[in-house]
């Protein structure tokens, strides 16, 4: 099942996309009226909601069916829960760094201001031309827990979706945190699918993950190459924090990110930026400057 925070005549919706309508979403909205509109407002929902959303899509009437291109994607999550990002979670992403591969996971937060949906521009802030690129897979989290044993952490994985962990690499370099250069307003992108586990192997382990710049691959690798897989990242989180219903943690970025490329490549107006994760899907964004949005 691929769940999405949509809107279509500007009406929010949480919409689900399945295998009998592939090129349409069942406006779960419109057939469960008391439950939430946002993806994880909807998992926190009461259970009798959650459980009613198999029933509901299953014998959805055609009259609750909005075509995929009428619909404009939300972030896919964007009221509460924290985002948490790992960094330097795959080898080749940790040896082209100045940093060693980590021990234990390089942990940062990112905030519903920095995030747009699928096919929303992002931006490129007036402050910086040092506009990066990061591809990512994105585990959300179904089931509250604390101190989760790691063979027990997939058993609390509501679904997988994609990220681009947009970055200002300047502003992310003046202080040894990176929160400030990870959370310009509207420099990332999520969704735009929640894909549940049934779709994918154990711990999304094994797919192809890439990430591309105007049709070019800039990034590809496997995500069975992070160095703290899901099971072990949640696992370890849990020790220190409760891990809540719609919770979203992004695994970390491959390779070939832009800032350590010779010469630099950065993000500019007017190019396109594509995270893929096989079986996933892609999430795909536009790229404009601050000013440009400010006329709009």
């Amino acid at each position: 099942m691929r769940l999405a925070s949509l809107v279509a005549k500007g009406r929010s919706f949480l919409g689900v996309r399945v295998p009998h309508a592939r090129d349409a979403f069942v406006d779960v909205s419109s057939l469960l009226e008391s439950a939430p509109r946002e993806l994880g407002a909807f998992l926190r929902a009461a259970s009798g909601e959650r459980e009613a959303l198999a029933r509901v899509v299953r014998d959805a009437p055609e009259r609750s069916l909005v075509g995929v291109n009428d619909v404009t994607y939300r972030p896919l999550l964007s009221a509460g829960g924290k985002v948490l990002c790992l960094g330097l979670n795959y080898v080749d992403h940790a040896n082209e760094s100045p940093y060693d591969p980590p021990k234990y996971p390089v942990l940062f937060a990112r905030f519903a201001t920095s995030f747009v949906g699928h096919e929303q521009p992002i931006v490129r802030p007036s402050l910086s031309t040092h506009f990066d690129y990061e591809a990512e897979l994105v585990v959300v989290i179904g089931r509250t827990g604390r101190n989760i044993p790691r063979e027990r952490a997939l058993e609390h994985v509501a679904g997988y979706s994609l990220m681009n962990d947009g970055s200002i690499r300047d502003y992310q370099m003046r202080t040894p945190q990176w929160t400030i250069g990870k959370n310009f307003d509207r420099t990332g992108a999520l969704g735009p699918e929640l894909v549940t586990p049934d779709e994918l192997p154990d711990g999304a382990s094994g797919l192809r993950i890439r990430g591309l710049l105007n049709g070019k691959v800039m990034q590809e690798a496997n995500t069975s190459d992070m160095i703290f897989d899901v099971a072990h990242t949640i696992s370890l989180l849990s020790e220190a924090m409760t891990l809540e219903v719609g919770d979203a943690i992004a695994m970390g970025t491959p390779g070939g990110v832009g800032f350590v490329r010779k010469p630099p490549v950065f993000l500019t107006p007017g190019d396109v930026f594509e995270v893929e994760v096989e079986r996933l899907g892609t999430l795909r964004n536009r790229v404009v400057d601050e000013s440009e949005l400010a006329k709009s």
